[in-house]
């Protein structure tokens, strides 16, 4: 009789570690990407994927602070690097996913066409709606722009900041801002915009997500962080305007 319960018990078990989802942080400019490709993920092997976005930042301070997370990307280097130094991810794993573009935009309730050339001019006593510069990535690379191209001590006093990339687009929307500085791929995928300009990747660091896994993440994650090397993946990543990168993750042990 032991025997059987002790079998039964194990069989419990197993099915409820099956059952288990993971769960992936990813920053917020990522949400309609990673929202398709956990679908097509869970369609395929029958794993649920809980997705958590916000500013990179944020996200990885969470980790840092024990969230339990399985895989983590970050829309810059520096925040996966933050949680490196605090052995908070495998580091064999951390690996460039993707790229990424910033563009100016302009809210269809402004008027006036804008240019990176003349936006401290035609601002005037408006707002320029941005990412926190002090640590959301988005932010911080839209103010490495604007110190290469000479507009930031003009325009630093004139900004409406926003907690992570879509608060900062959702200000543009509204015409709380006319103007604003956000990702590429965050920019085409909003219907109230009347300008999209992209902004040159050489007066700003490139923009590149890594993706780890965490230090002690269900074994299945392994499997997820694959996948979002795939071909598959790939190719929604690609539909939303990011461009990944050719990466074997094979090599991640």
């Amino acid at each position: 009789m032991s025997k059987v319960l002790l079998f039964f018990c194990l069989l419990t078990l197993s099915i409820s570690l099956q059952a288990r989802p993971l769960t992936l942080y990813a920053a917020s400019s990522m949400t309609n990407a990673i929202e398709e490709i956990a679908r097509q993920y869970e369609a395929r092997y029958g794993q649920k994927v809980i997705t958590s976005f916000a500013a990179s930042s944020s996200l990885a301070r969470q980790i840092a602070a024990g969230a339990p997370a399985d895989l983590f990307i970050s829309a810059n280097t520096r925040w996966m690097q933050f949680l490196a130094d605090k052995k908070a991810i495998q580091p064999n794993t951390n690996k460039p996913l993707l790229k990424n573009r910033l563009a100016l935009i302009r809210s269809e309730y402004a008027k006036q066409p804008v240019s990176l050339a003349t936006l401290a001019d035609q601002l005037g006593d408006e707002r320029l709606a941005l990412a926190n510069p002090d640590h959301v990535p988005a932010g911080i690379y839209a103010r490495q722009a604007l110190e290469n191209s000479g507009q930031w001590p003009s325009l630093a006093p004139h900004l409406a900041l926003g907690q992570n990339v879509r608060a900062t687009l959702l200000l543009v929307e509204r015409g709380e801002a006319p103007y604003g500085i956000v990702y590429n791929t965050d920019a085409r995928q909003s219907t109230k915009l009347s300008q999209i300009e992209l902004i040159p990747d050489t007066l700003h660091e490139p923009i590149v997500y890594p993706v780890a896994l965490l230090l002690q993440p269900l074994p299945e994650a392994m499997q997820l962080y694959q996948f979002l090397f795939s071909s598959e993946a790939s190719a929604i990543f690609n539909r939303y305007g990011f461009q990944p990168i050719k990466a074997n993750p094979s090599h991640a042990e």
